[in-house]
């Protein structure tokens, strides 16, 4: 499992970096570190080059290159060569340049910062808080989001006791519940919203995170409680946890006339208190 992209600045320079969360190890896109460091006004071929020269010397380093996608100035992701953080080290020991050990020092800081969120959970809400914040959302949302995110987690490691498998067994009872406490597959959500690659949670009224933080959370404790032996009893489970929010969602709009879940998205809602101010 992978976190979304992330870019780090190392002197004003764009680094593009991605987190795997299986090897608890960050990725750096090679290209943006030869632009850091050489200035290079064409930083592929230069690339081009070392890797000719590093297969030809047998170097251990080629064999470690990964492709991963990041999103490029088009918006589109492309795959690009990255390595791992201890081999970034051993890529800069290639790379003559004034700036190899500030680099080794920016390297090491971004390491450490994700090792330190990772033995104290508090500095990775700090962060989230501080993101959506300088996003413009109101610190009631934020703190439900962040809320949700927990839930999330326990819901996932629950799973990952049971053996499930991420990707698309999670994607499938995400999905079930969703549709049975919203009423709505989660591409149906978002297409509601006007979303394409968007966080659909980030996207979500207090209500409609509330709500679907009480299926999240049935879910979990209802599989505690019978402990599912297979993928086809934790949809079953996934499906009773969505019921008790869906009806909590009916009884609600039932209250209030009006409807839950609604295709106001971040965008809009943002827009729209901007013009109000």
């Amino acid at each position: 499992m992978q976190s979304p992209n992330e870019i780090k600045l190392f002197e004003e320079k764009k680094v593009r970096t991605l987190w795997s969360e299986d090897k608890e190890e960050w990725y750096f896109s090679v290209i943006d570190i030869i632009e850091s460091l050489t200035e290079s006004s064409i930083p592929k071929r230069y690339w081009s080059d070392l890797k000719k020269k590093l297969l030809k010397e047998g170097s251990q380093l080629y064999e470690k290159i990964v492709q991963l996608k990041f999103k490029a100035s088009d918006g589109k992701r492309y795959a690009t060569d990255c390595l791992e953080t201890q081999d970034v080290f051993r890529l800069i020991q290639s790379i003559p340049s004034p700036k190899a050990e500030p680099f080794k020092l920016w390297l090491a800081q971004v390491a450490n910062e994700r090792l330190n969120e990772m033995q104290d959970p508090e500095l990775t809400i700090d962060r989230a808080l501080e993101q959506y914040l300088n996003l413009g959302y109101s610190e009631n949302w934020i703190n439900q989001r962040l809320k949700s995110i927990e839930i999330r987690k326990e819901l996932t490691d629950e799973w990952k006791r049971l053996g499930l498998k991420e990707g698309q067994q999670f994607a499938s009872l995400t999905d079930i519940i969703t549709k049975t406490w919203s009423g709505k597959t989660t591409k149906e959500y978002k297409t509601l919203k006007g979303l394409k690659k968007e966080n659909l949670r980030d996207n979500m009224t207090n209500t409609e995170l509330i709500l679907n933080m009480l299926a999240e959370a049935s879910t979990k404790d209802i599989s505690q409680a019978v402990n599912p032996k297979n993928f086809t009893e934790s949809a079953t489970v996934a499906k009773r946890g969505g019921t008790i929010a869906g009806n909590a969602r009916k009884e609600l709009e039932q209250q209030t006339g009006k409807k839950v879940v609604t295709n106001l998205n971040a965008k809009t809602f943002l827009e729209d208190k901007k013009k109000l101010l």
